[in-house]
């Protein structure tokens, strides 16, 4: 007998089907005596761990009941198949016994949880799809997404995330400890994994542990690296409040700390969105893009189409002798005749900012996947400005042709004076707005 046993487990190692055929002949009941005798080794976990996808579906086509039965660890064969991210195996053990997708081992975990701890992402998803609520079964007090941070498997938890449709409750459960997984993320210093929870789930980055610790506390209490820096930055980013003992500026270079300060006072024009408020505050930008770009390219074609100073109303006479380039004829503006160089920038400056706003509208309509970016909304305010700034100096063409001599002079002045005025305006809106959009590619989570 001890034979014939050892026969059975050398087919299992080397998945040799035939072999497992002719013992099955010789004695059908061979896997129900084994399986009673043996609390390890048994021939369907063997090959379940080994990856004989043929051998496993041989037993279970003969006895499916035996992908219930557990070893020593109380590891079923899809825990063990799980755990080598045997899809295959994992797909047949499933179809024989769905039900075994909740069984735990003796740590409490079910197959989920060691493929995620894995980080076996296809046996995850092949399991999800089989018993969804497999995902919410705890562990010693943690859920899954609290496994797949200490194991730093990101894409799992990135699946799983998906998986459970952004459940608010659940991204931000606590374990024993009152850890959400933010903390952990923190205290392991998982810039991506970080980044991931503030840009793409309603994590509360200001949640307290039982401690009364919030993430940055976790970081201000924890060994100092220059990773930290980054971790600052996306909290911050995020609305987290400064920690309970003020020590992480220490951490920070002389020259980092400069800029962090000079970013406090940044931070009071521009102060950061929460996440939940994110998607909205881009929706309504881009409306008022919208808006904005509409009526300065209806002002740049009223304004072409009837130049300041009029078009000449008729001919000039037959008879006169007129030059080679002359511009008094009908329908030609008067402004190219009188003021030539002047309306050589009018033209220039209105038909920029005509092309501008044209440019702004026709994207917006487009409404192409990528423009909803916060990047490409920077990027169209910038062209925005343009067209703005091309709007101030067509007006400054149009009152200087149509005001008299006498005032020219003044006029000139002031103007000179708000040109400054505006380029100064201009200049720090476009270095702060510049430094916003660094930070926000910082923001963006690495593939």
């Amino acid at each position: 007998m001890e034979r014939v046993e050892g026969l059975l487990f050398d087919a299992s190692v080397e998945g040799n089907v035939t072999l497992l055929q002719t013992l099955l002949q010789q004695d059908p009941l061979i896997l129900d005596r084994v399986t009673v005798n043996r609390c390890d080794d048994m021939p369907l976990h063997v090959a379940s761990m080994l990856g004989h996808i043929d051998f496993v579906n041989e037993i279970l086509s003969r006895k499916p009941q035996l992908a219930t039965e557990s070893d020593s660890q109380k590891c079923l064969p899809l825990h063990i198949a799980s755990a080598k991210g045997h899809v295959k195996i994992a797909k047949a053990l499933l179809s024989a016994h769905p039900e075994t997708c909740l069984a735990r081992d003796r740590d409490g975990r079910n197959p989920l949880h060691v493929a995620a701890v894995k980080g076996r992402i296809e046996v995850v998803k092949e399991l999800l799809q089989a018993q969804p609520h497999a995902a919410r079964a705890m562990v010693e007090q943690e859920t899954i997404l609290h496994m797949c941070v200490k194991h730093n498997q990101l894409e799992v938890l990135k699946l799983l995330v998906e998986s459970m449709a952004h459940d608010h409750e659940f991204v931000n459960s606590k374990d024993g400890d009152g850890n959400t997984i933010l903390h952990l993320a923190v205290a392991d210093k998982q810039i991506e994994t970080i980044n991931f929870l503030i840009l793409n789930t309603t994590i509360e980055v200001n949640a307290s542990n039982e401690n009364g610790e919030t993430s940055m506390d976790i970081l201000a209490q924890g060994p100092k690296q220059a990773k930290d820096q980054q971790i600052i930055q996306s909290l911050k980013r995020a609305d987290a409040v400064e920690p309970k003992e003020n020590g992480l500026i220490e951490i920070i270079p002389q020259k980092r700390r400069s800029k962090l300060i000079s970013s406090k006072y940044y931070k009071k024009l521009f102060p950061p969105l929460s996440q939940k408020n994110r998607e909205d505050w881009l929706d309504k930008k881009r409306n008022t893009l919208m808006i904005v770009a509409s009526l300065i390219a209806g002002m740049a074609f009223q304004i072409g189409a009837n130049p300041p100073g009029g078009v000449w109303q008729v001919e000039p006479p037959i008879n006169a002798t007129q030059p080679s380039n002359a511009t008094q004829y009908a329908g030609y503006a008067v402004m190219a005749y009188q003021h030539e160089t002047l309306h050589d920038i009018f033209l220039i400056s209105n038909t920029v900012g005509f092309i501008s706003t044209l440019s702004i509208i026709l994207l917006l309509i487009s409404e192409l996947p990528l423009l909803k970016h916060r990047i490409f909304t920077w990027i169209m305010t910038f062209i925005l400005w343009i067209a703005t700034t091309c709007m101030s100096i067509t007006y400054y063409v149009s009152i200087t042709v149509t005001s008299p001599e006498s005032e020219t002079r003044a006029i000139r002045l002031a103007s000179i004076i708000v040109i400054f005025v505006w380029i100064g305006l201009i200049t720090f809106l476009f270095a702060a707005y510049a430094v916003r959009l660094v930070e926000i590619t910082e923001d963006e989570p690495k593939a």
